[in-house]
C-alpha cells in the first residue's frame, strides 16, 4: 500500500536501473585520502585542469576587517552581550520568565529585538527581512529561509499530541513491530535535548495545508529576494508522523534482511555497495524458509544484462515497483519463527493520510521550480529519518533530473551516515538525476542515545565527537569526489567547525574544484561565525545563512535553544568573541568606530 500510494501520489515512475557500477577509492583516514581514481581535471567534458599553486584558492579566517565588513560596531557590540548572556545558565534556561516578570511584556519584547532576536532572527514577515537579505548578498553570502514559528505547548500537551498521532488501527493489532518504531509517552514531547531544530506536532489534515501554504510563503519570498536561494521545509509538518513510523520500519527491515541474507553467503561487515547476492543462491535460501515469489525470475527479469548477483539498490527495487509483488516483500518474524509480509495494512483514512502528505510534498517542489529556489528537507529523528530520506529521493527522482532542486539532508553523527550517502549517490549516477545533499553533524543527539538506552534498542550514534568528525569528512571526501569525476553532484557543507571547511577547501583545491561552479556551497546559523560566513562569501564561494524569521513572542522557542547551544559553543569556544574584540579595537584606534557598510 505505501509504495503505490508513494507513486500513485507523485504521478511519476524511476527511469530504468543500469548495472553499471564505478570503482571507487574507499576513504581510510582524513590524513590519507587517495586521489580520485582517473581524474585529470576534466568533467563532464568541460576544460578545467587539475588545482596547482598558481589557482589555488585560500581563505584567511583571522583578518577580522574583512570578516566583519558588512556590520557596523553596534552589531559587534550587540554580538559580545548576546554571547556574554548566553553564558548564564540561570539566563538561558529561565529566560522567558526571568525577562518578563523584570521588563514586563513590552520591555521584554524590546529587549528581545536588541538582543536575542536582533542576533538571531531576520524580522516578523518576508517583507521586514528582506533588507537584511539584500544586505548579506551584497556582501556574498546567500540565504536558506526559514519560517521558525512554533506552538508553544507544554510537556503534556506536546506528548498527548504525539501519543495520538503515532498510533494507527493496523499498530494496534500489529505483533511484529519494533520498539524502536512505536511512540513511546517519555519520549512523546521531541523538543527534549534539542537545541537546532524546529519541532511540529502533529493536530489534524488542515493544520497540515496550513504548514504548506507557510512553506509556499517562505519559498516565494526566497525567490523574490534572491537569485539563487534556498528554502527550508520538515516533513513532520506535511503530515501525520505515524506514516512516517511505520515507513521507516519497512524500509529498515527490508534493508536488514538483505544484510542478513549477505551474511549467509559469506559478506557479513562488508560496506553496503559492496555486498553482492547471488541470486540462484538467495532463492533457494528463501524458498527453505518458506517463500513462494520468484525472485531469481524477477531480478533477472528486470536487469536486462543480468550478472546473476544483485546489490542493495537492485534489492530496494522491489519497493519502488508497481506491480503486485506481495509475495516477494516478505522479512523473517523471529518471535514467529516465519516469513511475514512486509507491508502491513492501512485504514483507508490513514491511506488517504498518506497521500495527501506526499502531495503536499509535491505541490512545495512545484512551487520551489516555479519561484527558481531549491528546497532543502531538514533531517529529523532516526525513527523517521528513513522514511523521510526515502520520500526526498521520490522527490528528486522528479525534480533533480536536470538541476539540483531538492536537498537531502544526512545527519554523520549517525553510525550509518557513510552507507545512506554512498548509496543515494550510486542510485542518482544510475539513473541520471542530480544528487543535492546538505551535509550536518546532528541535533539529536542527547534524545536519540536516551531513547535508545531506555526503549532497548542500539544506539544509533557515533561513539564521539571524533568518530562523528571523521565520518562527516569521509561522507563529505565522497561526495567531493562525485563533483570532480562526473559533476552531477552538489553539496551544502553545513558546518561551523573551521576545520571541516579548512579541509573542505584543500580537497577543493586538490581536485580542482571551483567555486564559480557552484556545485559546493557552505552554510552557517544566522548571528553565528560570520568570520566563516563571510570572508567565504568575499572569496568568491557560495555560502548560505540559515535565516529564520516571524514574529519575536511565536519564536521564542527557537530563540531559546539558540541560547542554550550558544552556552555550549560559547563556553568552549573562545574565538570568535576574541575576533569580534579584535574588530572593535581597531575600529577605535583607527578613528573607524562609526563605520557603516557601503553596499
Amino acid at each position: 500500500a505505501v509504495h503505490v500510494l508513494m507513486l500513485d501520489a507523485l504521478e511519476g515512475c524511476a527511469p530504468a536501473r543500469s548495472n553499471l557500477a564505478i570503482a571507487r577509492s574507499r576513504t581510510e583516514d582524513d590524513s590519507a585520502r587517495p586521489e580520485c581514481p582517473g581524474h585529470t581535471g576534466q568533467r563532464n567534458g568541460g576544460s578545467g585542469t587539475a588545482s596547482t599553486a598558481v589557482n589555488e584558492i585560500s581563505v584567511d579566517f583571522e583578518q577580522t576587517q574583512e570578516a566583519y565588513k558588512s556590520k557596523d560596531s553596534l552589531e559587534l557590540l550587540r554580538s559580545l552581550v548576546v554571547f556574554k548572556l548566553c553564558s548564564y545558565d540561570f539566563l538561558v534556561d529561565k529566560n522567558k520568565e526571568v525577562m518578563r516578570k523584570v521588563l514586563g511584556r513590552r520591555g521584554f519584547d524590546q529587549f528581545m529585538k536588541m538582543t536575542f532576536y536582533g542576533q538571531f532572527v531576520a524580522g516578523e514577515d518576508h517583507r521586514a527581512i528582506k533588507p537584511l537579505i539584500q544586505k548579506n548578498q551584497a556582501f556574498g553570502v546567500g540565504s536558506v529561509l526559514d519560517y521558525s514559528v512554533e506552538e508553544d505547548i507544554s510537556q503534556e500537551e506536546a506528548e498527548q499530541k504525539e501519543m495520538d498521532s503515532c498510533v494507527s488501527a493496523a499498530e494496534k493489532q500489529s505483533i511484529g513491530k519494533e520498539r524502536k518504531y512505536k511512540a513511546h509517552k517519555q519520549f512523546g514531547d521531541r523538543r527534549g535535548g534539542v537545541t537546532a531544530a524546529r519541532t511540529y506536532f502533529y493536530a489534524d489534515e488542515a493544520k497540515c495545508d496550513q504548514h504548506m501554504e507557510t512553506f509556499i510563503k517562505c519559498i516565494k519570498a526566497s525567490g523574490g529576494s534572491s537569485m539563487d536561494g534556498f528554502s527550508a521545509i520538515k516533513m513532520t509538518a506535511l503530515g501525520r508522523p505515524q506514516f512516517l513510523l511505520q515507513f521507516s520500519e519497512v524500509l529498515v527491515k527490508w534493508r536488514r534482511f538483505f544484510n542478513f541474507l549477505a551474511a549467509q553467503q559469506g559478506q557479513d561487515g562488508m560496506e553496503a555497495l559492496e555486498q553482492r547476492l547471488e541470486l540462484k543462491q538467495l532463492q533457494e535460501f528463501l524458498t527453505k524458509l518458506g517463500a513462494k515469489g520468484d525472485f531469481y525470475g524477477w531480478f533477472s527479469g528486470r536487469k536486462a544484462e543480468s550478472s546473476g548477483t544483485i546489490d542493495m539498490l537492485d534489492w530496494n527495487s522491489l519497493i519502488d515497483d508497481r506491480t503486485k509483488i506481495s509475495d516477494l516483500l516478505v522479512v523473517p518474524n523471529v518471535e514467529l519463527g516465519e516469513l511475514e509480509p512486509l507491508l502491513g495494512t492501512f485504514t483507508s483514512e490513514e491511506e488517504k493520510q498518506m497521500k495527501r502528505m506526499l502531495q503536499r510534498m509535491d505541490v512545495l517542489a512545484k512551487y520551489a521550480v516555479e519561484n527558481g529556489v531549491r528546497l532543502m528537507v531538514d533531517a529529523e529523528q532516526t525513527y523517521f529519518q528513513p522514511a523521510i530520506s526515502r520520500l526526498t529521493l521520490e522527490m528528486q527522482r522528479l525534480y533533480n533530473k536536470e538541476k539540483p532542486v531538492i536537498f537531502n539532508t544526512f545527519q554523520c553523527y549517525l553510525k550509518e551516515a557513510y552507507d545512506n550517502v554512498t548509496m543515494d549517490v550510486e542510485l542518482s549516477r544510475r539513473e541520471g538525476w542530480c544528487f543535492a545533499a546538505k551535509l550536518v553533524r546532528g541535533a539529536y543527539m542527547y534524545q536519540e542515545r536516551e531513547r535508545a538506552k531506555e526503549i532497548g534498542y542500539e544506539d544509533p550514534i557515533n561513539p564521539d565527537y571524533e568518530s562523528t568528525n571523521w565520518m562527516y569528512h569521509r561522507c563529505l571526501d565522497y561526495v567531493l569526489d562525485e563533483i570532480a569525476l562526473n559533476g552531477n553532484a552538489n553539496v551544502m557543507v553545513a558546518s561551523h567547525n573551521e576545520d571541516t571547511v579548512k579541509h573542505t577547501l584543500r580537497r577543493m583545491n586538490e581536485l580542482g574544484l571551483l567555486p564559480t561552479e557552484n556545485k559546493v556551497y557552505f552554510g552557517q546559523l544566522l548571528g553565528m561565525c560570520d568570520q566563516i560566513s563571510f570572508p567565504l562569501g568575499q572569496a568568491g564561494f557560495p555560502v548560505y545563512k540559515y535565516v529564520p524569521y516571524g514574529p519575536v513572542n511565536e519564536v521564542m522557542p527557537y530563540l531559546s535553544r539558540r541560547a542554550q547551544e550558544n552556552r555550549g559553543f560559547m563556553k568552549g569556544a573562545q574565538k570568535e568573541r576574541e575576533l569580534l574584540w579584535k574588530e572593535l579595537k581597531r575600529r577605535v584606534a583607527s578613528g573607524d568606530l562609526l563605520y557603516r557598510p557601503a553596499y
